[in-house]
């Protein structure tokens, strides 16, 4: 074979197992609702500990904040995308081995004890039917997947987003 149709096969392979584009958070929220947020005051993050948790509470909304903190507008032109996106697993259902096959993921480390929680439009539900075993909900994630504009509501959240996830693994160091 020759060295230049070698080389482009090389180079085509590596792209065909490169990972998804890197999607941030904030690209999550329409335009108005970043600069709603940049413009919100500081909002206190105590623990629901202190004030004894409720069955009907869990990570949604309570109480008077901004109505960014409430937001569920998305960005139409994510739906369908296939990209990768950074966060923090709250389990939702396991597989008879005990592996995570639904998972919210959040944009920082204890959105699922700490109130108030991330807006709907900066919660997405990943489904993965083959699972991932979770030891420390404060281990990041990668998950790459096609992203759906898809409200999802339950006892625990609100989530504006869904992702059928092709992949889930840990963050590495190198990662960063």
């Amino acid at each position: 074979m020759s060295r230049p149709i070698l080389l482009l096969l090389l180079l085509f392979a590596s792209f065909t197992h490169a990972a998804p584009a890197e999607l941030d958070w904030l690209e999550l929220m329409p335009p108005e609702d970043r600069a709603a947020l940049e413009a919100m005051p500081e909002i206190s993050h105590d623990s629901p500990e202190g004030q004894g948790f409720s069955d009907k509470g869990g990570l949604k909304q309570q109480g008077e904040l901004p109505e960014v903190m409430y937001s569920a507008k998305t960005v139409p032109a994510l739906d369908g995308k296939t990209l990768r996106l950074g966060g923090y697993p709250v389990p939702l259902e396991t597989d008879a081995r005990g592996r995570s096959t639904e998972f919210f993921l959040v944009p920082y480390p204890g959105a699922c004890i700490h109130v108030p929680p991330p807006p709907p439009n900066q919660i997405v539900l990943v489904r993965y039917p083959k699972g991932l075993q979770l030891d420390d909900i404060y281990t990041p994630l990668w998950v790459d997947g096609t992203l759906r504009v898809e409200p999802v509501s339950n006892d625990l959240a609100d989530a504006a987003y869904a992702i059928d996830a092709a992949a889930v693994k840990v963050v590495e160091e190198d990662d960063l």
